[in-house]
């Protein structure tokens, strides 16, 4: 069967009406899944086995049968654990059905199915008794409902409801219980991820600063935590100014509550400076004692950091505080922790003599400037980055002339305002939506260039020569940076915009960027490749039919392409030198054609070919360039340094090549890449070569 689905297209701008397979959602949500993540994550496996069996063992020493609720079963792993380590019978609750009906195989496959139940709902529907899915309540709760901050995936509810209509009362639980920690730093660097610094332009006769409307200086910043691999931030890029400090626990073996809560922690100051940012994580106890313990601290918190576990599908969390606040050594702060059903927040109190409990309000944190909405944190980030401002600035002054009429397309970009410091005659800025309207308005006033620049809100192919008050435009301009864009390629979506608008521009235009190229490099990850590695065995269970589902949606149609992953995150190796692939001239319109190059890319470094990276350069000028990717080939530890500001594109060989035989030391690899204008994608294939 096939259904339609309207979706619009990143890249050329279009919605587009499309004919899928009424199982591509699922294929989707199968191959960008962090299954197989979770089941390469040996640690977090090994301490689950081992905070099951000591359970089942409680259980059975005081004469009781064990019965097992495990909610979120997804593979059917840990109700797997559970039958192998003595318990009479399991109910394995899985709410997402090609995963309970994969879980039934696995559960077959390895001899379990008379001790265990896949049951195809949301735990909150399960029902007890003779005619219920469950016979009676369970004496033992296994789950695993965590996400990186805890309760994002809904574990409250869950464990609420379990307690009230599933358990008995007293039961075992496993995970026992959870504890989140948190430390109060000072980083200029995370801070440039949530507000706008000051920018300054130094123009011709005077030296202007672009400022940030009050709006976003006093705005607590969107309600989502920032979640990122700490592991990789340098302890140069921060500064503790407090110790690691508990700031609540929860019992999963007693009921727990859904009810926002807060929690403050009276702590000393252990340096003075500028408390802008929490960065916080949990640990997980297998048993009462707190014997068997699965942590997520970062390095600087263990004591040894060379065998960190590492994983994807748990992380560390970045908070910001709603302002910064200054602190001094010695000086004594209350950080309060708050939380909803899903989600956590914190905020600062100096002193402790406040009378906590009538000034604090358990209110999530709301975007009121309307910047968090438009611009994530990398944004942010590159925004403030003063270096690549610098390249803007300096090819802006090359190809600005007294009488410029300038066109800028980004969204909510800040090239207007260089373009008007700088001397362009009149200024106009495309913002596609309300929000970059509002927003664009708001920092123009902030900026007294309300009526200097003015702001036109359409799609390109909708505008009229009055709305540029009947001028052609001769410099049209653009990072480019699109909100819409995921892949790097997407914010070609500029060329579409340039195309649309060619009867608006004089015949000498000058387009800024004038090209941009796509570029790849191939590389060995550290770590990354674990997430689209089959597992085959997990903890002695055969779930080679995990890695047949994943396989077969990863090769299902479109699946089968590049992913965008934050690769300053990550850590990889290069194993080709870096090779421009495909050229795209912003001078000319989209072509009719498809641009398209084959070659055969030789791997000049030893090691493991994990898959390709690709990225854009955007050409300003002839000789300034800006980079989405790749910013240095080897770094001191001998890794690939990136830009932190933007995702690159990862294609993952495939470790199955059908009917030839894998190679495991390729010396070159064949790419196929071909832009196609009419969809607007890159279209890639790739062969290891012997």
């Amino acid at each position: 069967m096939k259904v339609f689905c309207g979706r619009a297209n990143p890249t050329t701008g279009a919605v587009e009406w499309l004919e899928e397979d009424e199982n591509y959602d699922y294929h989707q949500e199968i191959a960008r899944s962090c299954y197989a993540d979770m089941l390469n994550d040996n640690d977090r496996n090994a301490k689950y086995f081992q905070g099951i069996r000591a359970a089942v063992d409680r259980v059975k020493e005081r004469g009781d049968r064990a019965i097992v609720l495990d909610i979120g079963t997804g593979t059917g792993l840990l109700s797997m654990m559970a039958a192998t380590a003595g318990a009479d019978f399991c109910y394995a609750v899985e709410v997402f059905k090609p995963m309970a009906d994969t879980a039934v195989k696995i559960v077959e496959k390895n001899g379990f199915s008379d001790k265990i139940k896949i049951i195809n709902k949301h735990s909150t529907e399960v029902t007890v008794g003779p005619d219920g899915d469950m016979q009676c309540r369970a004496n033992i709760l296994i789950t695993e409902l965590f996400d990186t901050e805890l309760i994002g995936e809904g574990a409250l509810p869950s464990y609420e409801h379990a307690h009230r209509c599933l358990v008995q009362e007293g039961c075992e639980a496993v995970p026992h219980r959870a504890t989140v920690y948190a430390q109060l730093v000072e980083s200029q660097r995370m801070w440039s991820w949530n507000k706008l610094f000051p920018i300054h332009i130094q123009a011709e006769d005077s030296e202007k600063i672009i400022v940030s409307p009050p709006e976003m200086e006093n705005c607590p910043g969107a309600p989502s935590v920032y979640d990122i691999q700490l592991n990789q931030v340098s302890l140069h890029d921060f500064t503790p100014l407090s110790d690691v400090v508990t700031m609540f626990s929860v019992d999963f073996s007693k009921p727990v509550s859904r009810a926002s809560a807060y929690y403050t922690v009276h702590l000393e100051a252990i340096k003075s400076g500028k408390a802008q940012v929490v960065l916080s994580w949990w640990d997980i106890d297998m048993d009462p004692a707190g014997l068997i313990k699965c942590t997520m601290a970062p390095y600087w918190v263990q004591s040894t950091s060379e065998d960190i576990p590492w994983r994807d599908h748990w992380m560390q969390c970045v908070y910001f505080l709603p302002n910064e606040e200054l602190v001094f050594q010695g000086q004594s702060v209350g950080l309060t922790s708050f939380h909803d059903d899903y989600s956590v927040w914190y905020k600062l109190q100096k002193g402790r003599n406040e009378d906590a409990t009538t000034a604090i309000q358990v209110e999530s944190p709301v975007c009121r400037c309307q910047a968090h909405l438009l611009w994530n944190r990398p944004r942010f980030g590159e925004l403030n980055d003063q270096n690549r401002t610098a390249q803007y600035l300096q090819a802006l002054q090359k190809v600005l002339k007294p009488n410029s009429v300038c066109l800028s397309i980004s969204d909510g970009s800040l090239l207007p305002v260089l373009a008007h410091h700088l001397g362009a005659k009149e200024v106009f800025t495309l913002e596609s939506s309300a929000v970059s309207h509002s927003l664009m308005q708001k920092i123009f006033k902030a900026n007294h260039l309300e009526d200097k620049i003015k702001i036109i809100e359409k799609h390109p192919e909708l505008l009229i020569s009055s709305d540029l008050e009947d001028k052609k435009v001769s410099l049209l301009i653009g990072e480019p940076f699109f909100s819409t864009s995921l892949l790097p390629w997407h914010n070609l979506y500029f060329w579409y915009a340039r195309t649309a608008l060619a009867s608006h521009l004089t015949s000498d235009v000058t387009v800024l960027p004038q090209s941009a190229s796509l570029h790849m490099m191939i590389v060995e990850f550290k770590d990354l490749w674990r997430i689209r590695s089959p597992c085959g065995t997990c903890e002695g269970f055969d779930v080679h039919i995990m890695d047949e589902m994943i396989k077969n949606s990863l090769d299902f149609r479109e699946s089968r392409e590049a992913e965008p992953h934050p690769l300053w995150e990550y850590p990889c190796k290069s194993i080709s030198n870096p090779l421009k692939i495909l050229i795209f001239d912003f001078q000319q319109t989209v072509p009719e054609h498809t641009i398209k190059n084959e070659g055969i890319i030789n791997l000049t470094k030893t090691g493991k070919s994990h898959g390709a990276v690709l990225w854009m350069e955007y050409h300003l000028t002839p000789s300034i360039s800006v980079t989405t990717g790749l910013v240095q080939v080897s770094n001191e530890k001998d890794y690939c340094q990136w830009t932190p500001h933007c995702k690159q594109a990862v294609f993952f060989f495939s470790s199955d090549t059908g009917s030839e035989p894998p190679i495991d030391n390729p010396s070159a690899v064949a790419y196929t890449l071909s832009f196609n204008p009419k969809t607007g994608n890159v279209i890639m294939d790739f062969k290891l070569l012997g």
